[in-house]
């Protein structure tokens, strides 16, 4: 009897440490799965079946156990029992993770939002395109090679190929179709870094101006140009890894404000000479964006009203965090047309049906390859200039989020292409020269 004790207590005592050294990661899957649990269920309207059957299904996020109150657009999350997390779905600004002790504003200020254009045809307004027929297309070919990206082991949910404003190829995996609202993930980077665009070719900012922090001004922090944020060569600390607690973790999942985090990081490099992958640098640009407003309101407003709504992505919603800050690293929902409308915007260099939203010179700034980025990325955008895709025109360059979430433009060819799925496995390569191929 005695040794069952003590392997009893030994056993607790195992079980015990366990707990204490794994409940920070049971407070992150518990937060991804009930964030993402209430964005799927309240803003995309799916069911709380099909979102556990699909978007939180995966290792190690499928050990929390989810529910939903409808009635309060509310998502729990239970990880073992040991430990539950909340995620508050408001109209207009999505949902956003509670943390623990903070409370949330009663009735926060929203975005004013658009009329849908459901009178004029893609890609202005929101009706379906016209039928067009190109003779310089096989169609047989590209059918094909959109068809191909449907498997289990590329999970495609959306696929879209635009040319010439026309949408020559659409698929859609099953419960999902064109009115499906999808998330962009790191793709609201390069939505971020185009809402500065915008304040730049409107004389609002300056990038090569120094960064606007009072907490940077006595340091050598004080250098760092909002260039240098834009292009992630800040030279900031920042660790981005999704499978540990991490920078990127903290900052998602536990933090009220997105924008501190990164701020109050120390420098770890030179800037223009670190380039280094930092979503906490997206949100001290969302930082920056609100600095240039006189109201909240006016912040809220400007991303739709110039932007958004402007080019006809009334879908879209940009999700914020618990003190109202646009969450511009990663909580962007939209259906594939409209992300198409994103892309087509910088096909046409900011023009969109006779308005500027900005100029070419935005699209040759933020498509110039950062320094020390192999000729990968830009301003909050990827790039082929250093020939990552071998089969791929050089200048073609992307927004590319999470789990395989891309919006390719190809300007020589007057294309982009948008495919939104749940896993990276897909041969982007593979995939692009593909339907490059089928045109004769």
């Amino acid at each position: 009897m005695r040794i069952f004790k003590r392997v009893l207590l030994l056993l607790i005592a195992i079980l015990l440490v366990a707990v204490f050294y794994n409940y920070p990661k049971l407070n992150i899957i518990a937060g991804y799965t009930a964030k993402n649990t209430a964005s799927s269920v309240f803003l995309a309207k799916r069911t709380l079946q099909f979102t556990d059957s699909t978007d939180t299904n995966f290792s190690p996020i499928d050990l929390a156990s989810n529910s939903v109150n409808e009635n309060e657009k509310e998502a729990y999350a239970s990880a073992f029992g040991l430990l539950t997390r909340k995620a508050i779905y408001r109209e207009g600004l999505g949902s956003v993770l509670v943390v623990d002790g903070v409370d949330l504003e009663e009735k926060p200020l929203i975005p004013k939002r658009a009329t849908s254009d459901n009178n004029t045809p893609f890609p202005y307004g929101n009706l379906d395109p016209i039928d067009s027929v190109f003779t310089e297309v096989n169609y047989d070919k590209l059918n094909k090679a959109v068809g191909d990206m449907f498997n289990d082991d590329y999970k495609t949910r959306a696929f879209l190929v635009v040319y010439k404003d026309k949408i020559i190829a659409e698929k859609y995996a099953d419960g999902f179709d064109k009115n499906s609202l999808l998330l962009g993930w790191s793709m609201t980077k390069s939505l971020t870094s185009t809402v500065m665009g915008i304040l730049q070719c409107d004389g609002r900012l300056n990038v090569y101006d120094k960064a606007p922090f009072s907490e940077w001004a006595n340091d050598e922090r004080k250098n760092i140009t909002i260039h240098n944020l834009l292009q992630m060569n800040s030279g900031l600390e920042w660790v981005e890894d999704y499978n540990s607690i991490s920078d990127v973790t903290k900052m998602l999942f536990l933090a009220e404000d997105v924008t501190e985090l990164q701020i109050n990081k120390p420098l770890v490099g030179k800037p223009n000479e670190a380039w280094n992958y930092s979503s906490g640098t997206t949100n001290v640009l969302s930082a920056i964006i609100r600095k240039q407003f006189d109201s909240h309101q006016a912040y809220l407003d400007f991303w739709y009203e110039e932007l958004i709504d402007k080019i006809g992505m009334n879908s879209m919603v940009v999700e914020t965090d618990m003190k109202g800050n646009y969450v511009g690293s990663s909580y962007s929902w939209a259906t594939a047309r409209d992300w198409a409308k994103f892309g087509l915007l910088y096909l046409k260099n900011g023009q969109w049906n006779g308005e500027s939203l900005f100029d070419k010179d935005w699209v040759e700034y933020a498509t110039t390859p950062t320094p020390t980025s192999n000729g990968w990325y830009g301003a909050q955008i990827w790039l082929n200039a250093g020939g990552r895709y071998p089969d791929v025109p050089k200048n073609m360059y992307s927004f590319n989020g999470y789990q395989g979430q891309n919006v390719f433009v190809l300007p020589d060819q007057e294309m982009v292409i948008v495919r939104l799925g749940l896993t990276k496995n897909a041969d982007v390569n593979h995939f692009l020269s593909e339907i490059l191929n089928s045109f004769k």
